[in-house]
């Protein structure tokens, strides 16, 4: 099941960013984090899907959620300005962000060429 992030736990697990310039990713498994608020009609169709890919990927890839209404510093910090937005944070390398609402198998695709393809 995908883990909501507050900033507490998003400093802690993802990244610090009030401590690091440069990106350093803090987590064991390669990471997606998806970026929604409760009233956004494409996050609905998305949040299903992703707690389908977190039983899918379990113990292979870390699924988080940022309420972008509760937590808009952090929606700020990653320049969010539509939603759903996928951070997918490979375990080396820099993130990278995928806006709109994705089918399950373009997620897929995403997460096999974003966090397993330079491990291949």
């Amino acid at each position: 099941m995908a883990e909501n992030l507050n900033k507490e736990n998003f400093l802690r697990e993802v990244f610090d960013y009030e401590n690091n310039k440069e990106w350093k990713y803090e987590g064991d498994l390669p990471a997606v984090v998806d970026f929604w608020a409760p009233w956004c009609g494409p996050c609905r169709m998305v949040g299903p899907i992703i707690e389908e890919l977190s039983e899918e990927y379990k113990g292979k890839v870390q699924f988080y959620k940022v309420n972008t209404d509760e937590e808009q510093e952090l929606g700020s910090v990653f320049g969010i300005r539509s939603i759903p937005s996928l951070l997918f944070i490979p375990k080396e390398g820099q993130p990278k962000m995928a806006v709109g609402a994705l089918p399950k198998n373009a997620l897929k695709e995403a997460i096999e060429k974003e966090l397993f393809a330079e491990a291949a």
